[in-house]
């Protein structure tokens, strides 16, 4: 059985879509794989109370217990570890998990790494995603799947969703429409790769 280690920050809706995709579709019998844990770099993300609540085993890393980055991302990896097998690897899948990683943390998951960015990259890396786009006179806005690598928002582009920027819109409103297909693009970006595996 394939592991799916998801890591979150806060209210874990991806997280959740994903967990919800992964049952509805039968992953464990499709595919071989489930969603192991959760964990977060926040004791406090509602994310956690959700998983536990569907009884998955989560975990919280509290970041700012570290003294650095690097000593973060050790005891993240170290977590990790408990679930990954060299002949079996496990995916390990950033779901909304406000943490830059270190490149010795990605280089050691490379190609098992993933994350949703809600731009269209490689239009608008980092935050203000949404703000942004409407300041640029965007008339099409979206979500991005796509491998982690060192660079942050960049690596290969596994799927994409495109919505339309309305009028009226704002950062909040364009926001929760780009919400609605990242639910939909991260699990059958996830169900894509492991049919491949």
């Amino acid at each position: 059985m394939k592991n799916i280690l998801i890591l979150i920050s806060g209210s874990g809706s991806n997280m959740a879509a994903i967990v919800k995709t992964s049952e509805r579709d039968h992953w464990a019998r499709q595919h071989g794989a489930r969603v192991a844990a959760v964990i977060s770099n926040n004791a406090q993300a509602p994310g956690l109370a959700w998983a536990k609540a569907q009884g998955i085993v989560t975990h919280a890393l509290d970041h700012t217990a570290y003294p650095n980055r690097e000593a973060f991302d050790a005891a993240l990896a170290q977590q990790i570890a408990v679930y990954d097998d060299p002949t079996n690897p496990a995916l390990v899948v950033l779901a909304g998990f406000m943490r830059i990683l270190t490149p010795g943390f990605v280089s050691r998951f490379a190609g098992r790494l993933l994350n949703i960015h809600p731009s269209l990259l490689p239009a608008f890396a980092g935050l203000q995603t949404h703000q942004r786009a409407i300041d640029a006179g965007c008339k099409v806005a979206g979500a991005t799947v796509h491998q982690v690598t060192a660079e942050l928002d960049h690596g290969e582009i596994l799927a994409q969703a495109v919505v339309p920027v309305l009028s009226d819109d704002t950062a909040q409103t364009l926001a929760a429409r780009v919400l609605t297909q990242e639910h939909l693009i991260y699990p059958q970006a996830i169900a894509n790769l492991l049919e491949k595996a």
